[in-house]
């Protein structure tokens, strides 16, 4: 059984929590909602604004009334991974690439540089391998809050997985999938009776492989979630049926792995993020001391990997929408927000950019490319052209998979295709464009929304969030 520590971190609780927000609304439910768009730097938000809603158009994130900047780097490297990332907000440790929400001495990795799952998932085996360090879920489970995790990804991928559990390599997904179910072995007893509200993919790390999964101890999982009283749905017919009025305690795993692209996304079989944003808020709002969730949009990263940049920019505005969704859920139960805290950010960069200068394209539609188009000249509205007389993208990657030995002429059709893969100015395999090292963008709104100002690393915002909401 894991026992979360509090560290020198945690040691400081009663003080932050002394220094929390508005003592006037002292017992009414605290609620925190915490958006994570993984790897939706700032030129992902910008591609995204303009292929939504033009140069001057606005998505919800950019009304936000406070703003920040966020230093992502890690522990051990100047470019994050999202285990890490995610982790410093959600513990205030800085953390080495891969770990999962442990001290900060944790390693992922031998000497030799060898990982240290060895071919098999465990918890940490290496002796003396760092401590668990305690997480806002966890935190927010022990003051009796509701507490939530949605994705797009599996539920048991790095961003998800450090709101719940603590091992020393983010690949270590059946172990992760263990944490999260009451009672059973390697059950991470600081979650109580539950996670009550856990929504997205992966299935298979739930699954014994005998069902098709891929756990090889043989247990169910999803069995064992519903004889601890969850209701478990696998497809958007059963996550409808599933009353938010009835509905205690809800684990939806919509496929196998991730949940599919926005743009391949059918709406009868997999809800939106959206659509599991505005359930589990439903679900944890009857909770009345408060409630805790985090929501991701997971696939603008895997996306931005390949260099797809349409299937980016539209889980981008997928993200986007859930955020408006939840602003508007918010205030229908807490109308000036003064007792809701909602912080938007992203736990790292990508390399993409958008190339100069090219004339105003306006909103992306079936018959207009956008952002997503050909560079043409502001000034003669002709395609420009590199030193070898072809057209180039707006959009282009620092590295990534489609580095052609020769360029050739493009045309507007080809690269706005959501399986265009935007050229890269270094040669990369297929998938393996990498992580950014630059700020992200933080807006917040609502109470202790004015905290979140300035320069500020990722470890502060987890110190932010416990102060205005006194956890």
């Amino acid at each position: 059984m894991l026992k979360p520590v509090f560290l020198a971190v945690a040691a400081a609780t009663a003080l932050l929590a002394g220094c929390g927000g508005n003592s006037s609304n002292h017992d009414a439910p605290k609620n925190v909602i915490f958006f994570l768009g993984d790897g939706m730097g700032i030129n992902t938000l910008t591609a995204a604004r303009i292929y939504k809603v033009g140069e001057d158009g606005d998505l919800t994130i950019d009304t936000l009334p406070e703003t920040a900047f966020v230093k992502t780097y890690s522990n051990n490297a100047q470019v994050t991974d999202s285990a890490p990332s995610m982790a410093a907000y959600m513990t205030g440790v800085k953390m080495n690439n891969e770990v999962i929400s442990m001290s900060a001495e944790t390693a992922a990795f031998d000497a030799t540089g060898k990982d240290y799952l060895s071919g098999t998932d465990s918890t940490c085996p290496a002796t003396g391998n760092g401590k668990a360090v305690t997480t806002l879920l966890e935190l927010a489970k022990s003051a009796g809050w509701g507490t939530g995790a949605v994705t797009t990804t599996r539920i048991t991928h790095a961003t998800p997985a450090v709101t719940y559990s603590h091992v020393c390599h983010r690949d270590a997904e059946n172990t992760i999938a263990a944490q999260a179910v009451p009672g059973g072995a390697g059950y991470n007893t600081a979650l109580g009776d539950g996670v009550d509200v856990l929504l997205g993919g992966g299935r298979q790390f739930f699954l014994p492989t005998a069902a098709g999964g891929k756990r090889t101890d043989g247990r169910d999982l999803t069995a064992e979630f519903v004889t601890k009283g969850y209701t478990y749905v696998k497809n958007k017919t059963e996550f409808d049926a599933a009353a938010a009025s009835s509905t205690k305690k809800l684990v939806g795993l919509f496929t196998s792995s991730h949940m599919s692209y926005d743009l391949d996304r059918d709406p009868a079989v997999e809800p939106s993020l959206a659509e599991m944003t505005t359930k589990a808020i439903d679900i944890l709002s009857k909770n009345d001391k408060g409630f805790f969730l985090m929501v991701e949009g997971g696939r603008i990263d895997h996306a931005l990997h390949e260099t797809t940049a349409k299937k980016a920019l539209q889980d981008t505005v997928a993200f986007d929408e859930a955020i408006k969704t939840a602003i508007a859920k918010m205030k229908t139960v807490d109308a000036d927000l003064k007792n809701t805290l909602i912080v938007v950010t992203a736990d790292h960069d990508h390399t993409i950019v958008l190339n100069g200068y090219a004339a105003r394209t306006g909103a992306t539609t079936a018959s207009n490319p956008g952002v997503l188009g050909l560079l043409k000249n502001f000034v003669t509205g002709a395609l420009n052209l590199d030193s070898s007389g072809n057209p180039f993208t707006i959009i282009g990657f620092g590295n990534g998979e489609n580095r052609p030995a020769t360029r050739t002429a493009l045309t507007d059709a080809q690269v706005a295709d959501k399986s265009y893969h935007q050229e890269a100015a270094i040669p990369m395999a297929a998938g393996s464009e990498t992580h950014g090292g630059t700020d992200v963008f933080l807006g917040a709104i609502g109470r202790g929304a004015d905290k979140f100002t300035g320069v500020i690393t990722n470890t502060e915002v987890f110190n932010l969030i416990r102060q205005s909401v006194g956890l």
